[in-house]
C-alpha cells in the first residue's frame, strides 16, 4: 500500500514495528516510531490524508486514535482505512452454531458497518465500501470481508 501512496507524494510511516517501519523507509518514505495508542507525535493540522489501514480492530480505544487523525489532518483532509467486516453473513452463521466469529487473537474490537459510522461522526461525507470476497456483488455488507472507509474533515 506504501507503494501506491509514496509516488508523488510526501508519505510519513507509522508503526510501533520497527521492522515494518525498517522495509516503508526501503521505500524512500519517512517513518516514525509511535505508538498510535498514544497522542501522535504530530503538529495539528500536519497532513492532507491520514490512512489507517487494517489498524482500528487491533486497538484498545480505536476513538482516540481517529480523534488524533481528526487533529493532525488538515480542514478539508481525509481519513480513509480498511477494517475487516466482522458481521458479514459467513460470522453470523459462525456464531447461530456455537463457534468463535473472531479467530484473529490480535483483534480488540468486531466492526459492523454501522460502527464504523460511529467512528467517523463528526466527519463529513462519509463512506463505505464492501469488498473482497466472492459474492459481494450478491450481497456487499453481507459479503464483503473487508470494510473501506473514508470521509473529510470540516473545513
Amino acid at each position: 500500500m506504501t507503494r501506491a501512496y509514496a509516488g508523488a507524494n510526501d508519505v510519513v510511516g507509522v508503526d510501533v514495528d520497527r521492522g515494518a517501519l525498517e522495509r516503508a523507509a526501503a521505500l524512500g518514505i519517512a517513518t516514525v516510531w509511535a505508538d498510535v495508542e498514544e497522542p501522535l507525535p504530530f503538529d495539528d493540522a500536519a497532513f492532507d490524508v491520514v490512512v489507517a489501514a487494517e489498524l482500528l480492530e487491533h486497538l484498545r480505544r480505536p476513538d482516540r486514535l481517529v480523534t488524533e487523525i481528526r487533529r493532525v489532518l488538515r480542514p478539508g483532509g481525509t481519513i480513509t482505512g480498511s477494517l475487516p467486516n466482522a458481521y458479514r453473513l459467513k460470522n453470523r452463521l459462525r456464531a447461530t452454531v456455537g463457534l468463535s466469529v473472531e479467530q484473529d487473537p490480535t483483534h480488540e474490537h468486531l466492526f459492523r458497518p454501522r460502527d464504523v459510522l460511529g467512528l467517523l461522526d463528526g466527519f463529513e461525507m462519509p463512506r463505505l465500501e464492501f469488498v473482497v470476497g466472492r459474492l459481494v456483488r450478491l450481497g456487499p455488507r453481507q459479503f464483503a470481508n473487508v470494510i473501506v472507509f473514508s470521509a473529510q474533515k470540516p473545513g
